[in-house]
This record gives structure tokens, C-alpha cells and sequence, in this order.
């Protein structure tokens, strides 16, 4: 089965194949918001810990399969420092979500609207929601798309199995985080159409992404190792600043880690199974 996907990919090339990967991670956050046409409310228990496995995957996702290869293809172009292009992209991706942090308004979810982060704003709640969660998907995208070019670029370190793996991988959790969109604002008596728009419009950016990141990297090979770093160091902020934080505001806490681990524990199979 991967084998016949590694040919694929290879086939169509790798801004097709980020493309459609980035799509199947936004079709997942659409299935996940589906959900809401059967149920008003998310239960808080199983919510925290479908938040501690996105937090998982996304550290996992993080390391194995964007670190390592930044470190192993640096090896060659730096010998005496091959930490240096993933130390610089690492810390360069955590200060542009940190940058966009800033600046573009959001609302963290479970978070109230005297909360909101960013410019001021009098934005509706839904669309503060919205942001916060495109915010969230941005590096995830990039994160793909990058991984898909670096591998067609014969990057030591990366493969097309270790791009799917990642796509796989960040689906999954995508999944959890669609009904986490439109749950919230389904129980604050939005309809359940508008509720799964929200839910699945969160994910869109992450096919943008992806294609600007594969992109990127086939027109930029010198780059390759920063780039990668880069969209570790994005998804790391977000884990940090966003998903953690969010599991530790009710009882739930000891629920949330296991999740977490669980979350970590899938991805690095994922990775090192298929990669």
C-alpha cells in the first residue's frame, strides 16, 4: 500500500502530492466537524484528551520527522555544526508564529471573548475561533509540503513514506481538532450547518500551505534543512502556547497527558514504521 503511494507521489510530483495530502488532512478536519450534525455537545473529558493527542503528534511529528532530517542532511554541509541550520529554523519558525501570534486577532478555544489575542478587535467569537485554529494549522501544512520537497529533492533524512506518515499522522489529529471548532460554537446555539463551516474552514489553509511549502523548498535546496527546522519550530510554539495551555484549564489534566503521550507514541510509530 505505501509502496503503490511512493510511486504515486513520485508521479505526479511533489507540489501534487503535497496538494493532495494537505487535502486529505483537511478532509479529516471536515469529517471530524461532521460530527456536530449528530451531536450539540463535546464531552470535556474526551475533548482534553483529543487535545493532548493533537499536542502528541505534533511534537513527535516535530522531531522525527523534520528535526532529525534537518540534522542528518547538515551533516554534509556542515560538518564541525550540523546543529546550525536546525537550531536557526527551529528558532525562526517558533518567532513567526509568535510574530503572527501577535498580530492577527484570535480566540483560543474553551478561552472567554475578554481573552482574545492579538490586535483589538470587535470580531465575533466564531471568527476569533476560526483564526485561532487556521493560526494553529498553518505550520502543519508547511510542515507536509516541505517534508514532500525535500524528498524529491533526495534529501538524506527524508522520504516520500515519511511524508505520508506525516500527513497520516497530522490527519489523524485533525480529526479530534474539526469537532473541536464546531462543537464549542454549536452549544453556543449556532446552527449545525454554520458550526461544520467553521469546523472545516479551519483547515483550509493547510493545502496553501502545502503547496508553498513543496514550492519553496524544490526552488530553494540550500534551504532545505531551515525549512524543515522552521516548520518544527512553528508547530512546537503552537504546542506549547495553545494546545497544552488549553487541556489544563479544567480537572481533566492526568486525561489530557495520557492523550498526549498516546498522540506521541502513534506519530513516532507512524514515522519510523513507514519511514
Amino acid at each position: 500500500m505505501i509502496e503503490s503511494i511512493e510511486i504515486f507521489a513520485v508521479e505526479i510530483g511533489p507540489v501534487k502530492a503535497a496538494l493532495l495530502a494537505t487535502l486529505f488532512t483537511w478532509f479529516l478536519t471536515a469529517l471530524g466537524a461532521s460530527l456536530v450534525f449528530f451531536f450539540k455537545t463535546i464531552n470535556r473529558a474526551v475533548f482534553d484528551t483529543m487535545l493532548g493527542f493533537t499536542g502528541g503528534v505534533m511534537i513527535a511529528a516535530s522531531f522525527w520527522s523534520l528535526l532529525a532530517p534537518s540534522i542528518k542532511h547538515s551533516e554534509k554541509m556542515f560538518p564541525t555544526m550540523p546543529w546550525l541550520p536546525a537550531a536557526v529554523g527551529f528558532l525562526l519558525g517558533g518567532l513567526f508564529i509568535f510574530g503572527l501570534d501577535k498580530l492577527m486577532p484570535h480566540l483560543h478555544i474553551n478561552f472567554k471573548k475578554e481573552e482574545t489575542e492579538g490586535v483589538a478587535t470587535k470580531w465575533h467569537r466564531s471568527t476569533l475561533l476560526l483564526l485561532a485554529i487556521t493560526l494553529h494549522n498553518i505550520p502543519e501544512g508547511l510542515a507536509v509540503g516541505i517534508l514532500f520537497g525535500a524528498a524529491a529533492n533526495g534529501m538524506e533524512g527524508a522520504s516520500i513514506s515519511a511524508a505520508v506518515a506525516l500527513a497520516i499522522g497530522i490527519g489523524i489529529q485533525n480529526f479530534p481538532e474539526g469537532l473541536a471548532v464546531a462543537a464549542p460554537l454549536r452549544r453556543q446555539g449556532v446552527s449545525r450547518r454554520k458550526s461544520f463551516w467553521y469546523g472545516q474552514l479551519s483547515a483550509v489553509v493547510e493545502p496553501i500551505a502545502g503547496v508553498l511549502g513543496a514550492v519553496a523548498v524544490i526552488h530553494m535546496q540550500n534551504v532545505l534543512p531551515y525549512a524543515l527546522s522552521f516548520a518544527a519550530g512553528a508547530m512546537i510554539y503552537v504546542v506549547v502556547e495553545e494546545v497544552i495551555p488549553e487541556t489544563q484549564r479544567d480537572k481533566y489534566t492526568d486525561l489530557a497527558v495520557l492523550g498526549f503521550m498516546l498522540g506521541f507514541t502513534v506519530m513516532m510509530i507512524l514515522d519510523v514504521a513507514l519511514g
